[in-house]
Order: C-alpha cells, then sequence, then structure tokens
C-alpha cells in the first residue's frame, strides 16, 4: 500500500467538509473537488469547528495539520493523488459517472473510496477502470469526531483493498468495520433506517411526538448504547444466566404488537447463535465485571453532559443542586462558638481514593478542600434558594500544601478558618487533620469570588450572607494565621 500524502475529495458537501478536516488533522494535504463557488468558505467553516473540538478532544498536537486546496475539476484533483474519498449526493447515476472519471484520472493503485450510506458499491464500479479498488467507506456526521467508518466491498473488490482502505481509515483514528457481505444500507444505517420507520409510525399514529421520542433515546437507551449496544446491553439484562435467558424471558415479546416490523422465528437454531456469538464476545468476563465497567462508562457520560448542561446533563446538574439543598450541613447559630477554627466537614478516606503507594491521590485533595468550601457556604447561608436566585461563590485560587501521607479509611476532618473578606470576597484557609491523633496533613488557602451566576459578572454577596461573614472574620481575627500548618511552612521555606 502507498504512502498516503495527498489526498482527494469529490465533494465538499457535509461529510466532504468533515473527511477535509479529519485529513488535514492528521497531517495529510487535501485538495476538494467541488463546483460550488461557496465551497471554499462552507468547508472553511465546518474545518473550523472541526478544529475547535479537535482541541478539546486530544491534547497530542505532534502531527502538523496538512494543507487545504479547493478546486472545481475533478481530474486536477485526484491527478496526484494517493487516496480518494467520493462524498456526493446519493444518486446512483452521478455516482457511477463521476467514480468513472476519478479512476481514468488516478493512478491505477489508488484505493477509491465513497461515502454512501446505502448504494450498492457493485454497482458503482460497474463503469470504473480497475474497480476492484474501489470501495464503500461510510462515514457518520459529524466525521471529524464520531470514528466508525463501514467499510464493503462489490463484486469486483478485492480483499487487499478493503484491508488496505481499513488500515487507511484507522490510521485517522477511526475504527473500521468491515462488512462481511455486501447489502443494501450496510449495516448500522440498517438498524437506524429501522428505528427511523418505527418512530414515524409513532407519530403517523399520534403515540408520541418527536421530542418524545428522541428523548426516549437521550435520557435511556441511548447512552448505553453508546458503549454497549444491543446485544451485550441485553446478555447483562439476563443476569447471570447471560443471553440465553434473556432471549427465553423476552422472546416470547417478539410476537406481541410492539412494533410494525417482523421479527425472524425465534428458532433452536438462532437462539443457540445469538448465544454462541454473545459468549464470544463476552471473552469470559463476568455479568458483575460488565456491570462495573457499564456503570463507570455512564457515569463518565453523564459527568460530560452535566459540564455542556445538556440533555441526561441537564437532569444530573438540576438533580445535583437539589442534593446541594438537602445536604446535611450546619447552618450558623446565635450561640455557636467561633473562637476556633469550624470544623464543618468531616469523612472517612475512600479506598478509591488513593493511588498505587496507597496515598490519597491529588485530586482527591482539592475535591475534599472543595466539599469543606461547600460546607462553608451553607454554614453562612448559601442554600438552594440563594444558588436558584442566581448567586454564588466561585473559587478563583487556591494554594494547596501536603504535609503528612493520608491513607485509605482514615477518618479525618477539615478546619476552617476564615482569613479575610470584602462583600465580593472572601479567603479561607483549610487544614485537613487525622482525627485519631489530631496530626495536620494538607493545608489549602482559597480565594472566592461572588459572582450573579445569570450575568457571570463578580457582584456583592447579599446582606444574609454578608452577615455571617462579618461575625466569623471578627472572630477569626484573635486566631494565629494562617494557622500552625502554615506556620510551620513558612518556618522551613526561611
Amino acid at each position: 500500500m502507498r504512502e498516503i500524502r495527498k489526498v482527494a475529495l469529490i465533494g465538499g458537501g457535509v461529510i466532504g467538509a468533515g473527511w477535509a478536516a479529519r485529513f488535514l488533522f492528521n497531517g495529510m494535504d487535501v485538495t476538494v473537488a467541488d463546483p460550488d463557488p461557496e465551497a471554499e468558505r462552507k468547508i472553511g467553516e465546518v474545518i473550523a469547528n472541526a478544529r475547535r473540538a479537535q482541541k478539546k478532544l486530544t491534547y497530542s498536537s505532534a502531527i502538523a495539520e496538512g494543507t487545504l486546496r479547493v478546486v472545481s475539476d475533478i481530474k486536477e484533483a485526484v491527478g496526484k493523488a494517493d487516496f480518494v474519498q467520493e462524498s456526493l449526493p446519493e444518486r446512483e447515476d452521478l455516482k457511477i459517472e463521476v467514480l468513472a472519471q476519478v479512476s481514468q484520472a488516478v493512478a491505477s493503485d489508488v484505493i477509491i473510496g465513497s461515502s454512501t450510506s446505502g448504494l450498492l458499491p457493485s454497482r458503482l464500479q460497474s463503469k470504473m477502470q480497475n474497480p476492484e479498488r474501489l470501495v464503500v467507506g461510510h462515514p457518520f456526521n459529524p466525521v471529524y469526531l464520531l470514528p466508525l467508518v463501514e467499510v464493503c466491498g462489490g463484486d469486483l473488490t478485492s480483499a487487499q483493498s478493503k484491508q488496505d482502505a481499513a488500515a487507511i481509515y484507522e490510521s485517522l483514528g477511526m475504527k473500521a468495520l468491515i462488512l462481511r457481505k455486501e447489502i443494501d444500507g450496510f449495516l448500522a444505517d440498517r438498524l437506524l433506517e429501522a428505528v427511523w420507520r418505527e418512530s414515524l409510525w409513532l407519530v403517523n399514529d399520534g403515540i408520541a411526538t418527536v421530542e418524545e421520542i428522541d428523548d426516549s433515546f437521550r435520557y435511556g437507551a441511548g447512552l448505553r448504547f453508546a458503549f454497549m449496544g444491543s446485544f451485550l446491553t441485553y446478555r447483562l439484562a439476563g443476569g447471570e444466566a447471560g443471553m440465553r435467558h434473556f432471549m427465553e424471558q423476552f422472546g416470547p415479546a417478539l410476537k406481541l404488537p410492539w412494533t410494525k416490523l417482523e421479527a425472524p422465528e425465534l428458532t433452536d437454531e438462532l437462539i443457540q447463535k445469538v448465544v454462541n456469538q454473545s459468549d464470544a464476545q463476552a471473552a469470559g468476563v463476568s455479568i458483575r465485571d460488565y456491570e462495573r465497567k457499564r456503570d463507570d462508562c455512564l457515569v463518565s457520560i453523564l459527568q460530560s453532559l452535566r459540564k455542556n448542561d445538556f440533555a441526561a446533563g441537564s437532569v444530573l446538574k438540576d438533580y445535583e443542586a437539589k442534593l446541594f439543598g438537602q445536604t446535611p450541613g450546619r447552618v450558623m447559630a446565635a450561640d455557636d462558638d467561633l473562637s476556633q477554627p469550624l470544623v464543618l466537614l468531616q469523612t472517612v478516606v475512600d479506598p478509591e481514593w488513593v493511588d498505587y503507594n496507597g496515598h490519597m491521590t491529588e485530586s482527591r485533595y482539592l475535591q475534599v478542600f472543595g466539599e469543606a468550601s461547600d460546607a462553608f457556604y451553607r454554614y453562612i447561608g448559601v442554600d438552594a434558594a440563594y444558588l436558584a436566585a442566581g448567586h454564588s461563590y466561585y473559587t478563583v485560587e487556591t494554594h494547596i500544601m501536603h504535609l503528612l501521607e493520608v491513607h485509605a479509611e482514615e477518618p479525618i476532618e477539615v478546619q476552617t478558618q476564615l482569613l479575610g473578606h470584602d462583600e465580593k470576597r472572601l479567603r479561607l484557609f483549610h487544614t485537613i487533620v487525622r482525627c485519631k491523633d489530631g496530626a495536620e496533613l494538607a493545608t489549602a488557602e482559597q480565594m472566592m469570588l461572588h459572582v450573579n451566576t445569570r450575568a457571570q459578572k463578580a457582584c456583592a454577596a447579599l446582606p444574609e450572607v454578608l452577615a455571617p461573614v462579618k461575625a466569623i472574620a471578627e472572630a477569626h481575627a484573635e486566631l494565629e494565621q494562617p494557622g500552625a500548618a502554615g506556620r510551620r511552612i513558612k518556618d522551613l521555606a526561611g
């Protein structure tokens, strides 16, 4: 297989522009053939979005981005290409004609891929020269982010061409799925088409709206499909007995009028085939291990969606805000003793918090200090209602000092001292203390800024919060600052 340095793309629409971004980001020079006078602008805008996503996707920037050129002539685009990807509209006659032109203009050993989402490659290669190098390379939008590409050959496609095409796509950071047989719609789109047809029936019959149908995926099965698909999900649903139990339990439902689609007869042969393939897929991993992997993946997806405040992530974000309001925590009382640092957080070091040395990891220190700050907020009256009204404190600076090792299962508490404040700022000093002997394990000095969360601007805290802050500040001004651990650090430093 020749080295791929120059790539020709036929068509610069949504899919073609996505391909351009993926090839460019892998250091390849790309020439796009598209007669649209606005093609260069449109492709450039897609690539700009792709570049923004790429920077978030991976921190690796070892490969210099390739160059982009947009032309109107197909022959000019493919003349020196090492690989060609066609992404024209889904018209069989158009693709057949253009692929024939491409095959005449490009070197005979250059693989040609088609982005068709369902047309048969045997028909697309019917007028080509050297048709054995034509493969379907069906991607998914956005091409620059979704890794799946279905590779399918026609009657005249060589096995080597399919393998070489798969290797090219995988070098771009993709997952090449080589189809065993040529079939209309290939694999993924046939599954999507089945869901799409059933969805249209549900809308047609007044059962659900389009939004309700989308929500049924976004908040449920779609999250699992992201990493397990359907068969592995159903294997887990069968419990310790696995796939055979699932099919025996839910197989009869295939005869119920749950869908407009007919299911194949669940013969003993089909059940055994599914069971055998499911066993091979599981590769000896236990149900409980898969359940833990499933849960970890779901947590990661939900947390990522929460960061974007979208779909199931919005549900989690709202739920966390509710939990914050319900979390037990001390609220300042008139008779509280403020003459000592506040102890507002006590916990036990979770075994998952420790590293290979058996010590608490750096990120967990920050977590504990963050929870101590949250406890302080609750103490001064920053409750769920206060947050809902659009007010909060944001941490703008943190300095952590590690003093002694912290081990798993150790009971710890955090002592909090207010070093200073004004109407917009808090300066807190936290000390993690081992409960059994009072040893100081770590300290953190933090600066918080009061903000209007809706305007995303700093503003003065409300009087009901400033009043307890002032009382604590007056009492803590009599304490030694910045605390025993801080003094020791200062002594060690000079």
